[in-house]
């Protein structure tokens, strides 16, 4: 057991008692231990646990990553102060201001990658997991000889669970290449329109005339194509937890950007119409939503629109 296994060793038991649990269940209703929809299942159950245990830390990253696109026009005029600029001094300065900054908003550079962050150790333990099992050895805590022997005789559409794309080339089974060449594709799109969803929906127009918004935009076409690596590398059961928690993230992004939506963005104005609609808004808000509109709609300068409470106040 080499030295990163030996430090995954507590998730590897967590992520085998996990499975067994869920193999269990569906074995228990009557279906084969040794099917790969049995597995594939139990696989889908490891993905709801994980990702319902990490909600909590995926909403402080959709706030902090908000806050981090936010904050990139005050980024800005801190980088043009010191353009040019790069005695210690000046660097220094630039750092507090920058740290300070980001104490304003109450977000940090690395908040947005925590829940990838958490899960990758729980990724990689089940890839240590299933390759254990392919080998034929037994886990850690609760993948014992019989699962292993399960795990090994499982399929799906006659492809093995436990094959990668390279050891299905090599043993000419063109449904493992198949199916591993579909999901890699599809883990592609799906993240692509996950993070187009929050670059379109959900981001103040003042952001998206920022430098840090055309970054982000160069890396939407990047990033997902990370996933080539992993529909190579990996075995089809982790490809398939991997899908699984992409789609998973995906309808997940989708309720936050209706219900928790950007203000000033286009998420946020469709939001707010609806509730104009319902009659669900203030009076304040109303006149914000009308000052926005109007803003949008004439190029010169408009004057703001004044609540009753206000115009009362006024008088």
């Amino acid at each position: 057991m080499d030295f990163i296994e030996t430090l995954l060793w507590p998730l590897r038991w967590l992520v085998e008692l996990v499975l067994m649990l869920w193999h269990q269940l569906f074995t228990a209703i009557g279906m084969d231990p040794a099917s790969g929809a049995t597995w594939v299942l139990s696989i889908l159950g490891l993905v709801i646990v994980v990702r319902s245990a990490l909600i909590p830390v995926t909403v402080k990253q959709i706030k902090s990553q908000r806050r981090m696109m936010d904050l990139a026009p005050e980024m800005k005029k801190i980088q043009a102060k010191y353009k040019g600029k790069n005695d210690q001094f000046s660097r220094e300065a630039m750092s507090r201001e920058t740290m300070a900054l980001y104490k304003k908003h109450g977000t940090n550079p690395f908040a947005s990658c925590l829940p990838i962050l958490v899960q990758m150790p729980i990724f990689f333990s089940l890839f240590y997991v299933l390759r254990g099992a392919a080998d034929g050895n037994v886990g850690v805590g609760f993948m014992d000889e019989e699962l292993t022997k399960s795990f090994n005789a499982a399929s799906i559409f006659g492809a093995p669970l436990k094959l990668t794309f390279t050891q299905g080339w090599e043993q000419n089974n063109w449904t493992v290449v198949v199916l591993l060449g579909v999901i890699v594709v599809l883990m592609i799109a799906s993240q692509f329109f996950t993070q187009l969803q929050i670059m379109s929906k959900n981001v103040s127009d003042e952001t998206k005339a920022s430098p840090m918004y055309r970054q982000q935009k160069i890396m939407l076409y990047i990033i997902p194509f990370a996933f080539l690596f992993s529909g190579v590398a990996f075995p089809l059961a982790l490809n398939i937890y991997w899908f699984t928690s992409n789609i998973w993230t995906m309808a997940q992004q989708a309720i936050v950007i209706n219900t928790m939506p950007t203000p000033n963005s286009e998420a946020w104005r469709k939001r707010q119409a609806k509730l104009k609609a319902k009659g669900k808004l203030s009076e304040d808000e109303v006149a914000e939503i009308e000052r926005i509109e109007g803003n949008a709609s004439s190029q010169g300068q408009r004057q703001q629109p004044i609540s009753a409470k206000r115009a009362k106040k006024k008088k």
